[in-house]
């Protein structure tokens, strides 16, 4: 891009990770740079009692908030009035209607073992900045197995933090969406250091 005669180096901006002011090669002539993220999205797989309470912390602290669950009768404005975005429609094909980038994260939390495979099944096929799924270690171990045996490679299982949230002793609904949502800053923290350098 001209500027004054020279060319404005855009390699060295796009590195730019933090708001600061860069002088440019012509004299006199500084820009303030400043990169845009793109905002973080927790995409809720399921809308059962968890999820009620999951959506509003999580949005309390910052992310975007999208529900998705095949049944009107629980993904609605009514139990989720803070979401950003309700999707009701079979929960594997929402991945067509969604954008999963490095800033999407991915809490599985549907009604049962046939729900959860299949999600993450196609969360796997994408690179969010993090994929969670509830259930006990047992639970977890059957889905991993059955999917090994589908062919899905054991590294990509290691991407995925299960059971999700970190371990407070969580028992209520109210109680494992404060653990979801306490990992879900754990990860974004870790990863903006990592991006910082």
């Amino acid at each position: 891009m001209p500027c004054g005669g020279d060319d404005v180096d855009l390699r060295k901006l796009i590195k730019v990770k933090a708001p600061q002011l860069k002088r440019l090669k012509t004299e006199g002539l500084s820009i303030f740079a400043e990169p845009i993220q793109a905002a973080d999205v927790l995409y809720v797989f399921g809308a059962g009692h968890i999820s009620t309470f999951l959506s509003v912390l999580a949005k309390l602290v910052g992310f975007g908030v999208v529900v998705i669950d095949d049944r009107e009768e629980f993904a609605n404005k009514q139990r989720f009035p803070d979401a950003d975005e309700i999707m009701v429609l079979p929960i594997p094909q929402s991945f067509g209607r969604i954008a999963i980038t490095p800033s999407s994260y991915i809490a599985i939390v549907t009604r049962g073992h046939i729900h959860d495979h299949a999600v993450l099944k196609e969360a796997l096929k994408h690179q969010p900045a993090y994929i969670g799924m509830i259930g006990s270690r047992r639970k977890r171990e059957m889905i991993y197995h059955a999917m090994i045996r589908e062919g899905t490679p054991k590294e990509d299982l290691q991407r995925v933090h299960s059971p999700i949230g970190l371990d407070i002793g969580a028992e209520t609904p109210e109680e494992i969406a404060v653990s979801i949502v306490a990992e879900l800053i754990q990860e974004r923290d870790r990863l903006k250091k990592a991006a910082a350098g």
